[in-house]
């Protein structure tokens, strides 16, 4: 049996312009993001029958990789050249549309599930590398491809999206007294409702030759790229100025990204003392990530369910030893 532990992320800045559309026609696209302590788990076990079960939000019992209709899967055991006699199943820390990367996290852990049960040692590169190969080349999700590298690798990083398709991953290293202020005075709060951010995606891909659209992920390259040199003079003061900058950018870019209860909770945020935050992922819902000196206030009186933020420093780690699936 193989468990694997995968982090979901959290993107600060430069989130959409890791999409081709973007830095194909641009001298390179760039986030800031780090991977926090909330994780996808995959467990992959050999199955008696010779056959394929995958348990999810709901069960698949096959015969072959062409039957199974959850795409991720079959794709992911097409790429690693596994067939029957397996048994595979997912657990996450916090759902599915909610802005933390959790299906890109998915398809990281599952690879990196699968080659450790055929006994073989992959990179990080590698893991997130086929992981937009299966989900954007493979599936056409109209994603990008800050959320594998940021699950893969763990940590704080500055992740450079080049027209060539190559990623540059360029670890951040703050002090300790910078890596403790991040986990004291960001948290997690829960907007509600989950979404698909393919929708999303799409169409904000539908603005992606409108000049204005390419000019605003422009302007959030550059607050990537500030946010990148501030971390190394280990700054993270103006962190929550930097957010809600790209918060309002990322507004421009479709319609339907923020809702009234999201700005709400922003505005009442600030009024209680918050510097600056965003809504993470795609948009809608989910998860705001708000900077603030003391949340103890915020808790109290934003009346919605919240989430410490801690950083996850691994990226994807095999958690048991391969036993190996029986063959006949």
């Amino acid at each position: 049996m193989v468990i694997t532990r995968t982090p979901f992320r959290v993107s600060f800045a430069g989130g959409g312009s890791d999409i081709k559309d973007y830095y194909a026609s641009r001298p390179y696209g760039a986030v800031v993001s780090a991977a926090i302590q909330s994780y996808m788990y995959i467990v992959i076990h050999p199955y008696f029958h010779d056959k394929i079960r995958i348990k999810y939000s709901c069960m698949e019992d096959v015969s072959s990789i062409d039957e199974i209709k959850h795409p991720i899967v079959r794709e992911a055991l097409r790429k690693v050249a596994i067939g029957t006699g397996i048994e595979i199943a997912s657990f996450a820390d916090v759902p599915a549309g909610t802005g933390l990367g959790s299906s890109s996290s998915f398809t990281v852990g599952l690879l990196h599930a699968l080659y450790a049960i055929k006994g073989q040692s992959v990179s990080s590169e590698r893991l997130a590398r086929e992981a937009c190969a299966i989900e954007i080349d493979i599936l056409g999700e109209p994603i990008g491809k800050q959320d594998q590298y940021a699950a893969a690798y763990g940590g704080v990083n500055y992740i450079r999206f080049n027209p060539d398709e190559s990623v540059n991953v360029a670890p951040i290293s703050l002090d300790h007294a910078g890596y403790d202020a991040l986990e004291e005075k960001l948290r997690l709060y829960y907007v509600g409702g989950e979404r698909s951010a393919s929708l999303i995606l799409s169409r904000q891909k539908s603005h992606s030759c409108r000049e204005e659209y390419l000019k605003t992920l422009d302007q959030m390259v550059v607050l990537a790229d500030e946010l990148r040199i501030r971390f190394h003079q280990w700054d993270v003061v103006h962190l929550g100025e930097n957010l809600y900058q790209g918060w309002q950018l990322k507004q421009r870019l479709a319609s339907g990204i923020s809702n009234d209860h999201a700005n709400e909770l922003m505005q009442r945020a600030m009024e209680l003392g918050a510097s600056g935050g965003k809504l993470l992922g795609a948009g809608e819902s989910g998860f705001l990530l708000i900077y603030a000196e003391d949340h103890t206030h915020l808790m109290a009186k934003l009346g919605c369910r919240s989430l410490p933020f801690h950083i996850d420093r691994a990226g994807s780690q095999v958690l048991t030893p391969n036993f190996g699936i029986k063959r006949s």
